[in-house]
């Protein structure tokens, strides 16, 4: 599921990528610049949910871990 989630937000930036350089071409590059920093704004946004979830569970772990380590001697 992570290689297809991968895949569909590479296959998106290259769309845009794309068009960007298009826009570039035709020297009509503000709009394109704005929707590029848009869109890097909802990628960074999203690669820290995902660190935020990662810390939760690995956290919520070691947790678990250390509490059923607590009574070996």
């Amino acid at each position: 599921m992570l290689i297809q989630q991968a895949q569909f937000v590479r296959a998106v930036l290259g769309g845009r990528i794309a068009r960007f350089q298009e826009a570039r071409r035709r020297r009509d590059a503000g709009a394109s610049a704005i929707e590029l920093a848009i869109i890097t704004a909802v990628v960074v946004g999203l690669a820290v949910l995902v660190l935020v979830i990662v810390t939760n569970v690995v956290q919520t772990r070691a947790n678990q871990i250390n509490k059923n380590n607590s009574g070996i001697p």
